[in-house]
């Protein structure tokens, strides 16, 4: 939820959970908006430090206020970072159209989408079913629906 205050503006950026260091990509951004880099980057990693064993990506919305303070919205991993977790695979397909790399079951999309269900446009499980398929067939996988 955006915050209740008026902002100055936004950003979004995606980092590891756990490592956001004020090098770039980091350092840049947050300094075009005149953001504490070094408190961005605490707050960021003391609130992912949960997620830094198991390596996921996590995009972050921050908002900045007019005295340069901050608010970050955390979001859920992106669907193809959950995917490949649950399918322990390394990457996608490079010509998902015509290289197929795997199958991946209604079980296993129906975990990905409650993971996911937060930030996605769906009213009932089958809608998201149905989104994380998609995002499953740009990866190379044939979903199993």
């Amino acid at each position: 939820m955006p915050p209740k205050k008026p902002f100055t503006s936004k950003f979004k950026i995606q980092l590891k959970a756990g490592a956001a260091t004020p090098a770039p990509p980091v350092g840049p951004v947050l300094g075009q908006h005149g953001v504490n880099i070094q408190a961005f980057c605490s707050e960021f990693n003391d609130k992912t430090a949960d997620k830094k064993a198991e390596g996921l990506t996590i995009p972050v919305v921050c908002y900045v206020f007019e005295d340069k303070s901050f608010e970050l919205e955390f979001k859920t991993p992106p669907a193809s970072v959950l995917i490949k977790k649950e399918l322990g695979i390394p990457k996608g397909s490079g010509k998902p159209n015509t290289e197929k790399i795997g199958t991946i079951s209604r079980a296993q999309l129906e975990k990905v989408a409650e993971q996911k269900m937060p930030d996605l446009n769906a009213n009932d499980m089958d809608a998201a079913v149905k989104i994380i398929a998609g995002t499953a067939r740009q990866m190379g996988l044939q979903p199993e629906v």
